[in-house]
């Protein structure tokens, strides 16, 4: 009797099995096993990103008829003009080709430089139901709305905009979705929270697009809530958003300044100078409104006070809510006694952002810790007043829940005193952002405080309720602050045994080899490590040390991804004044021994020189960078000099290389940068080129 294998299953069964697998390289494994197995797997394929130059119409796929969601908006030279590159004598060969080669597309996103590519691209899929616009470059001289009006003149079944990545005046949506009432009252979905805008959509807009838009179930828009500017939202505009979107399931309104994404003053108590004007009567009339609200964000950068009674009416108002993220308001959770209130009584919560409260305490993080019994994530930033022993306790109390922290900008809670305090849920993270703040190193484990123990059999009716009475003990120091102390099996966690992806802050000239140091040595499925530096290198000397200290990255033997953003960093691009350090020595310094890592991706945000507005890979990164011989895909979010891309076609293993100037204003024309059209197709020429041994 012939062996039965997995060949012999049924087609319908193992399209299924195809169809369930959505990780984009375990498919493209998975089509290399046989001819039947490759067939199945591009048959079932539903979403694809096309990557590669536009004018090589040839090598554009046309085996995967199921696609569905289409992203174009990374075609090489990135950020050029689509359809007048290929072909400028007919530009509609283009788009046919695509609509030929996915037929059954209702997801597009595009770069969209010019309303041209508009125009031509939309009418090939008239059902199309969703569309992400992308542009980092400024908006070119039309009339309001010119650029929105091919969505609802072509798209018969539009029903999701997003525009967070699409740079124009907020004056241009408005005029348009009155001009289209009927598709306009068809949207579910509008992203409007755009990171370019320097003041975001005022309080009267936000008014029309709600009143336009009554079907939307999803809005996310940029605002202010500074009175101190004209259009701020306030209660008027908290109300309007209830009235006229009743069926919202999903509502973020995060002002400006927060979408700078720059890290706060950790010595800031919180608290800033202007009050939002947005009152409890305005919240609760939001809340009273919006019953289906599932996720909600408010992030207001001025001081909402008191906030604590709101928050319980949240509860009751919006049963169904499992996201909060909550930006500057204070009295959360005051947390008196035993007693639970303010966000502690939102059981329901399995996502809790707690973003710059001025007055959150040990003892409301406990409470937040025995009240939102389901909290999978939590996230920390910019709260002074929590320590080490609050936030350990209230980490072991949702031992059996919680999979992801983020920890930041809490005076009190470097990296010594974060990793402690997660010591007893490290075999449960999967998910972890610190900041590299290297105070306390000089502490070692065995300076534990003297504790006192409290029976959890003690506590009241209503604590058993939350499910704290276990074989467990609280532990009380003399001294009367919280601590917790939980043995598992007699043991507390030393090793992380479920931490997938680790994202740190660290100011630039601090070192990354106390990383381990601190309770980040034994990470044995580390995937992917996310480096976010900030700081302003002019006026600071270059550490005497070699090295960042890249190289004590090796000790994680499954890294394979990282993501390196120096973004925010500000240095001297071009020639520096006499005794300071340019960009090129500071990079040198950055990326020494990355070579000894054993990559497979990497992202990469050169540091910026904000005078000349420019973020260019130096020669001593391309460099050092072309020593990761195992590096498969890498992606440079700034420009480059074609010299200095050359290094990485000597590379034996890369097969992904692209420039991608995503920062606002990206470089307007060629003559303002080093890779020009003709670099990219000179350098992608040589890239295809190689032969690569897999």
């Amino acid at each position: 009797m012939a062996a039965t294998t997995i060949n012999n299953l049924p087609d319908v069964i193992l399209s299924n099995i195809c169809a369930a697998i959505s990780d984009t390289r375990a498919r493209n494994s998975l089509s290399l096993v046989n001819r039947k197995f490759h067939s199945l797997e591009r048959a079932t394929r539903t979403s694809i990103t096309l990557r590669g130059n536009a004018r090589y119409l040839h090598m554009i796929p046309i085996c995967f008829r199921s696609v569905t969601d289409l992203d174009i908006s990374n075609l090489s030279p990135w950020g050029h003009p689509l359809l007048t590159l290929p072909t400028p004598s007919d530009p509609l060969l283009l788009a046919h080709r695509l609509r030929q080669a996915f037929p059954l597309t209702t997801s597009l996103t595009i770069y969209c430089r010019i309303p041209l590519t508009l125009e031509i691209l939309l009418p090939q899929w008239p059902g199309l139901r969703h569309v992400k616009l992308v542009r980092w470059h400024q908006r070119l001289q039309a009339p309001l709305g010119a650029e929105f009006i091919p969505l609802f003149e072509h798209c018969e079944c539009l029903k999701s905009i997003d525009l967070s990545n699409f740079y124009f005046w907020t004056e241009d949506l408005p005029p348009v979705l009155r001009a289209y009432p009927e598709k306009s009252a068809n949207l579910t979905c509008l992203n409007l929270l755009t990171t370019s805008f320097t003041e975001g959509f005022k309080a009267q807009e936000i008014r029309e697009i709600t009143a336009a838009c009554p079907s939307l179930n999803k809005l996310l828009v940029a605002c202010t809530f500074d009175p101190r500017y004209i259009g701020f939202v306030n209660d008027e505009t908290l109300s309007a958003i209830a009235t006229n979107c009743p069926k919202l399931t999903l509502l973020h309104l995060v002002d400006t300044s927060s979408l700078a994404n720059e890290r706060g003053d950790p010595d800031s108590d919180g608290f800033t100078a202007e009050d939002a004007s947005v009152s409890r009567e305005g919240l609760i009339q939001l809340f009273s409104g919006l019953p289906l609200l599932e996720e909600l964000v408010l992030d207001v950068c001025k001081n909402v006070r008191d906030s604590g009674p709101v928050l319980e009416v949240l509860k009751s108002k919006c049963s169904s809510l499992k996201v909060l993220k909550l930006g500057q308001f204070h009295g959360v959770c005051l947390a008196i006694g035993w007693q639970l209130d303010g966000v502690s009584l939102c059981g329901g919560l399995e996502s809790l952002s707690i973003k710059n409260c001025g007055d959150l305490s040990d003892m409301g993080s406990v409470a937040i810790g025995r009240g939102c019994r389901r909290l999978i994530k939590f996230e920390l930033e910019g709260c002074k007043n929590v320590t080490v022993d609050g936030l350990r306790t209230m980490a072991a109390l949702r031992r059996e829940t919680l999979v992801e922290m983020k920890i930041s900008c809490c005076k009190q809670l470097g990296a010594v005193a974060s990793c402690k305090a997660l010591d007893l849920v490290r075999d449960r993270i999967e998910k972890l952002h610190i900041d590299c703040v290297w105070d306390g190193l000089e502490l070692t484990e065995s300076s534990e405080s003297r504790v006192r123990s409290l029976d959890l059999n003690e506590l009241n009716d209503e604590d058993d309720e939350l499910g704290l009475r276990k074989k467990r003990k609280f532990c009380l120091p003399e001294g009367g602050n919280w601590h917790l102390q939980i043995k598992e099996n007699g043991v507390c966690c030393k090793t992380w045994k479920g931490l997938k992806c680790l994202s740190i802050w660290i100011e630039v000239g601090q070192l990354l080899t106390p990383l381990p140091i601190v309770g980040l040595d034994d990470c044995l499925v580390l995937e992917e490590i996310r480096i976010k530096m900030e700081g302003d290198s002019r006026g600071r000397q270059k550490p005497s040390d070699r090295a960042l200290g890249l190289s004590c990255l090796t000790r994680y033997p499954q890294l394979t991804k990282l993501r390196l953003e120096f973004g925010e960093t500000i240095g001297y691009a071009l020639t520096a004044p006499g005794g300071e350090t340019d960009l090129a020595l500071w990079d040198r310094f950055f990326f020494n021994g990355i070579g000894n890592l054993r990559l497979n991706e990497l992202d990469y945000w050169p540091a910026q020189d904000r005078d000349v507005n420019q973020r260019s890979l130096t020669l001593p990164a391309s460099g050092l960078i072309a020593q990761c011989l195992t590096l498969r895909k890498l992606i440079i979010h700034g420009t480059a000099h074609e010299h200095f891309m050359m290094f990485f076609t000597r590379m034996p293993n890369v097969r992904d290389v692209q420039l991608r100037e995503d920062y606002y204003p990206a470089p307007a024309d060629d003559s303002t940068t080093e890779m020009r059209e003709d670099s990219h197709r000179r350098f992608e020429d040589a890239m295809n080129r190689r032969r690569i041994a897999d």
